[in-house]
């Protein structure tokens, strides 16, 4: 069986991180979702709005770096979860487990201004959550440097 998503939208609030009795990290966040097509009447998009549950490192990564407004790509997968609400009703919700959160924009473009964020990541630097992940260090930026002598041809 499959059960693979993979959604982009904006976050139309900021995460909640929450942690459980033995202390795993855990993030909800409903993204918008725009369809693929406009209303016929109205001519304008409509959007879904999913709720997205993130595990572990995944979760504190997106409490982290992600606020209301904010593009995300998030890879993860459909699950259905049965609960009582307060008024004793029975009650069916989908939602998504995220594997993996990435940017879907750039700071400039999620705040309208300069890039200031130094030390911040354009992709998820936690893998999924089963496999404990990868904790970034500040050395990590190292990694990139100015090429001083381009002859301009490419390597391939």
């Amino acid at each position: 069986m499959l059960n693979k998503i993979f959604l982009q939208g904006r976050l139309v609030a900021d995460p909640e991180l929450r942690h459980t009795p033995n202390g795993v990290a855990v993030a909800t966040f409903r993204l918008a979702v725009d369809r693929d097509f406009k209303d016929r009447e109205t001519g304008e998009k409509k959007a879904d709005f999913i709720t997205v549950v993130a595990w572990r490192q995944t979760g504190e990564f997106v409490s982290r770096y992600f606020n209301k407004g904010r593009m995300a790509v998030v890879d993860g997968r459909l699950q259905m979860r049965n609960y009582t609400d307060r008024d004793g009703n029975k009650r069916t919700m989908a939602e998504v487990v995220a594997d993996s959160v990435y940017f879907g924009d750039s700071r400039k473009d999620a705040e309208g201004g300069n890039f200031s964020a130094p030390n911040a990541s354009f992709a998820n630097p936690y893998s999924s959550p089963a496999d404990g992940g990868y904790i970034p260090s500040s050395s990590d930026n190292d990694q990139f440097a100015e090429i001083t002598d381009d002859d301009g041809d490419l390597p391939f």
